[in-house]
C-alpha cells in the first residue's frame, strides 16, 4: 500500500492519466501504424469490462449498498450516458476505425461523411474537457474507497482515453490545425481531470456515504463505453482477430491479477 497522502495520489493519477493518454495517442497518430490503435481498443475493452464488473461494482456492494440499490442506479447511469452523448454533452466516439491514413477523419458511421469545421472543433474540446472532469471525479471516488481500486480505475481510464484522444487529434488536424496546436489544446483539456480529482476529493471526503454511488456511476460509464463504443469497433475489424481476442483477454487478466493482489 502506498504511503503517499491520498490527495497526492489522486493528483498524480489524474496528471498521469492526462499526460500518458495524450502522449500515447500522439505517438499513435504521428508515428506508429494505425493498426496499433485497434489493438489498444481491444485491450481497453477488456480493462473496462473487468474493472466495472470485478472491481467497481463489488466495491460498491461491499461498501453497504444492496443489489436493489446498485443495479437500478447502474441502469440509470447507462441510460444517462447514452442521453448525454446523444445530445453531445458527453462524447466518446471517433477512434481506431474512424481515421484514414491521410489523418483526415470521418464522422461516426451513422452520420453523413464530412470533415470537421470550427464549431465542431470547439465542441470537441468542450466535450472532452467535461469528460475528463468526470474522469477525475471518478478517480477521486475510487481512491477514497481503496487506493488499489483508484490505481486500477486510473489504468482503465488511461487505456480507453488513447483511442478517444487519437480520434480528437484526427478531427482537429482535419479542421486545419497544426500538430503542435492540436497537441497543446488536447493537453489543456486533459487538465480538467486534475480539477475533477481535487474537487471530488474535498467534496466526497466529507460525504463518504456517496462514494459507493459514484463507483456505481463509474461502472456504468465503463460498461457504456465498452459496449456502445469499443465493442462495435472490434466487430468491424477485418484482420488479426486472434490478436484482438488475446489483448481483450489480457485486459481482463490485468484486472483479475490486480484484484487478487489488492486485497
Amino acid at each position: 500500500m502506498s504511503t503517499l497522502p491520498l490527495l497526492l495520489q489522486i493528483v498524480i493519477a489524474c496528471l498521469l492519466g492526462g499526460i500518458l493518454s495524450i502522449a500515447a495517442a500522439a505517438l499513435v497518430m504521428f508515428g506508429l501504424p494505425k493498426k496499433w490503435l485497434g489493438f489498444t481498443v481491444s485491450f481497453s475493452t477488456g480493462l473496462l469490462l473487468a474493472t466495472a464488473t470485478l472491481h467497481l461494482l463489488p466495491e460498491a456492494l461491499e461498501s453497504g449498498l444492496t443489489p436493489h440499490d446498485v443495479f437500478p442506479l447502474l441502469l440509470a447511469g447507462i441510460l444517462a450516458f447514452f442521453a448525454l452523448e446523444k445530445f453531445a454533452l458527453w462524447r466518446h466516439s471517433h477512434g481506431a476505425n474512424d481515421t484514414h491514413p491521410d489523418e483526415h477523419v470521418c464522422e461516426d458511421h451513422t452520420h453523413d461523411h464530412h470533415h470537421a469545421h470550427g464549431g465542431e472543433t470547439i465542441s470537441i474540446l468542450v466535450g472532452d474537457s467535461f469528460h475528463n472532469l468526470t474522469d477525475g471525479l471518478l478517480i477521486a471516488a475510487a481512491f477514497l474507497a481503496d487506493p488499489a481500486l483508484g490505481w486500477a480505475t486510473t489504468l482503465a481510464i488511461i487505456a480507453h482515453e488513447v483511442p478517444q484522444e487519437a480520434g480528437d487529434f484526427a478531427i482537429l488536424l482535419a479542421a486545419g490545425w497544426r500538430r503542435a496546436r492540436a497537441l497543446f489544446w488536447n493537453g489543456m483539456s486533459s487538465l480538467t481531470a486534475l480539477a475533477g480529482g481535487v474537487i471530488g476529493y474535498f467534496a466526497l471526503e466529507s460525504a463518504l456515504d456517496w462514494v459507493p454511488y459514484i463507483l456505481t456511476i463509474a461502472a456504468a460509464s465503463f460498461l457504456y463505453i465498452a459496449v456502445a463504443d469499443l465493442m462495435p469497433r472490434l466487430k468491424r475489424e477485418q484482420s488479426a482477430i486472434g490478436w484482438h481476442g488475446l489483448l481483450l483477454a489480457a485486459g481482463i487478466a490485468v484486472v483479475v491479477f490486480g484484484r487478487a493482489h489488492g486485497h
